[in-house]
């Protein structure tokens, strides 16, 4: 099984930043896909960002620009920099990762997980 954990969240005054983690642990043995996403009470998850091509940075049009995804393989994490966050942005943010790991000696099963999410409060 995989496991994540998203290290990072909290209260952050309009203007400011915030990065956030996601740490994956378990029998890994790839990675297909990794994407954030958002949640506020009463309203669908909402994709946020995702790797883009060459190594670039996809994110949703209702964050313009202002969050970037990044990722350290070698560590299986992955980054959420949020900048010039304000209060729109208040939400429960959630990683989601896709991929394959080893159920058993010489045995691959597929996966996708969720992080547990982590609350990001905009707010003066």
């Amino acid at each position: 099984q995989v496991t994540l954990v998203e290290p990072g969240g909290g209260l952050v005054q309009p203007g400011g930043s915030l990065r956030l983690s996601c740490v994956a642990s378990g029998n890994i043995h790839m990675i297909n896909r990794v994407e954030w996403y958002r949640q506020v009470p009463g309203n669908q998850r909402e994709w946020v960002a995702s790797p883009g091509s060459g190594g670039s940075s996809r994110s949703a049009d209702s964050v313009n620009g202002r969050f970037t995804f990044s990722s350290d393989a070698a560590k299986n994490t992955w980054y959420l920099q949020m900048n010039n966050l304000n209060p729109e942005d208040t939400a429960v943010y959630y990683c989601r990762v896709v991929g394959w790991f080893i159920s058993r000696p010489g045995y691959q099963t597929t996966f996708v997980s969720w992080g547990q999410g982590t609350q990001v409060t905009v707010s003066s």
